[in-house]
């Protein structure tokens, strides 16, 4: 039993520290790449990436059984890495620009964005890990040890895999080989570009939602290490974490516009539901910091916080949709679709949805744990889901192409309406998520779909279930609806 026992802690310590050295060679090969365009060279470098990766997603599990020291074997892992990432994500950040100049040097416009967006997201996973390890930090030197398993933490669940993933699509060198392995690795580095935005894009999302979280754990460590007893500071540096989250909120609005311009709807419809997840985080993060209890008996009427959150709505789910929907259906330069009053169907959307949000700030009688009339998030997500069926239809079936626009026109009339009918209550969803999470296990199983041609299909009904809610809803107690995490 010793033996086994000694075998398995050096199991662990091959798991956790053999990473370093497999992606420092996978670096190695990826220069030797750039350098000679070696086919060879590329396939060794992608088995090192995924070999490393294959160990990332077992070490945690290793460490805990078999390590003397279980809070030394997290800390070497977390060190790991740290080294890991910082190796990784520039590497690739440098390899889709070198495939775009070397490989595809007439490249498309989509390709040269892709590229782009991939510089940014490996910026935002540094951004990402640095800033937990700071803010990681304070909590340690308070006496207060942080969690050893952690769900915001990306290290297990995607960042290796999106890694290795990135790594064979930048350094992907063609070549007519009769081998197996590289036919097989030649694969995901052609990858589509759709498959590779859907990827990415959730991996941001998810990066945004780990600091958002590492905040609400965190945040109060921080303060006490910076602020003493100034609470009028440390009002104000809370407010900076909601806040930035509710800008991101409106980036993603604008992304998915810009995402729509390129005829990527299915993408745009992503960048809508990680708004959506930022104005959840936004106001659940208010909450937990006590941001939206007065400091004294005479609170503004008009805070900051809640006109950007109103902007922030405005702009990702009223006028967003709105633009997404002009775009796509004015695009199709179909006679029949272009007949309906789109413009007219896009303004009617916006405007209403802008007076809801202007009745949700003025409502002095509001019903906790319930919406008066469906709120502008959900109604984004039901007007845009049917614009993926349209735009697919443009591309494999023209004779669709009139019954989905006409489904699109009616669909953003009756969100305009049920907007406003403020006497129809709508649970608050994020809340309902928090209280019950087999229902947000549900919904990524949803979100899964987005890898198939029936994304649009799943997301139009799940909103469709959602608009029809009220009907089961209404008889929840406030009082429970109001709660955002279980008993």
């Amino acid at each position: 039993m010793p033996d086994k026992q000694q075998i398995s802690k050096k199991v662990t310590a091959i798991l956790v520290y053999g990473r370093l050295p497999l992606v420092f060679l996978g670096m190695l090969c990826a220069i030797a790449v750039m350098w000679t365009r070696s086919p060879f060279l590329y396939t060794l470098g992608v088995v090192f990436l995924f070999v490393s990766m294959s160990f990332d997603l077992v070490d945690g599990w290793f460490a805990a059984r078999f390590s003397p020291n279980l809070t030394f074997a997290h800390l070497a892992e977390r060190i790991m890495d740290k080294i890991v990432y910082s190796i990784i994500f520039p590497l690739v950040a440098v390899g889709v620009m070198w495939r775009l100049i070397f490989i595809s040097p007439g490249h498309t416009r989509p390709e040269l964005l892709h590229a782009i967006f991939i510089l940014i997201l490996c910026v935002i996973v540094l951004i990402r890990d640095n800033f937990a390890h700071f803010i990681r930090g304070f909590a340690i030197q308070k006496g207060q040890e942080p969690e050893l398993r952690e769900f915001t933490r990306l290290r297990t669940v995607v960042a290796a895999p999106v890694g290795a993933l990135l790594y064979a699509h930048a350094f992907y060198v063609p070549h007519d080989s009769g081998s197996i392995l590289y036919s097989w690795v030649s694969w995901l580095g052609n990858l589509p570009l759709r498959t590779l935005f859907i990827i990415e894009i959730i991996f941001l999302v998810i990066n945004f939602g780990s600091i958002a979280g590492y905040c609400r754990k965190y945040g109060t460590y921080c303060l006490d290490g910076i602020c003493d007893d100034d609470d009028l500071l440390r009002r104000k540096i809370l407010s900076f974490f909601p806040n930035s989250l509710t800008v991101m909120n409106a980036a993603m609005g604008l992304l998915a516009v810009f995402f729509a311009y390129q005829g990527r709807v299915k993408e745009a419809y992503l960048f809508l539901i990680g708004a959506a997840m930022f104005d959840k985080l936004d106001g659940a993060l208010a909450r937990k910091l006590g941001l939206t209890e007065p400091l004294d008996d005479h609170p503004a009427k008009i805070s900051l916080g809640s006109i950007l959150d109103d902007v922030a709505d405005a702009v990702s789910f009223c006028i967003a949709p709105a633009w997404i929907f002009y775009i796509t259906l004015s695009d199709s330069q179909n006679v029949f679709v272009l007949n309906l009053p789109i413009v007219f169907a896009a303004l009617f959307y916006a405007v209403l949805g802008i007076g809801r949000l202007v009745y949700f700030t003025l409502d002095k009688n509001p019903i906790p744990g319930f919406f008066k009339g469906m709120p502008t998030p959900g109604a984004a997500l039901l007007v845009t889901a049917p614009l993926i069926m349209f735009s697919q239809s443009v591309l494999d079936e023209p004779l669709m192409i009139y019954f989905w626009g006409v489904f699109c026109f009616v669909t953003i009339i009756t969100a305009a309406v049920f907007m406003n009918l403020y006497p129809i209550r709508y649970l608050h969803l994020g809340r309902f998520v928090g209280r019950h999470p087999w229902f947000g296990r549900l919904t990524f199983l949803v979100l899964l779909s987005a890898f198939t041609p029936y994304f649009g299909y799943v997301s139009f009904l799940y909103m469709l279930l959602y608009f029809f809610s009220p009907l089961i809803t209404w008889r929840i107690n406030p009082d429970d609806a109001a709660r955002e995490t279980k008993v």
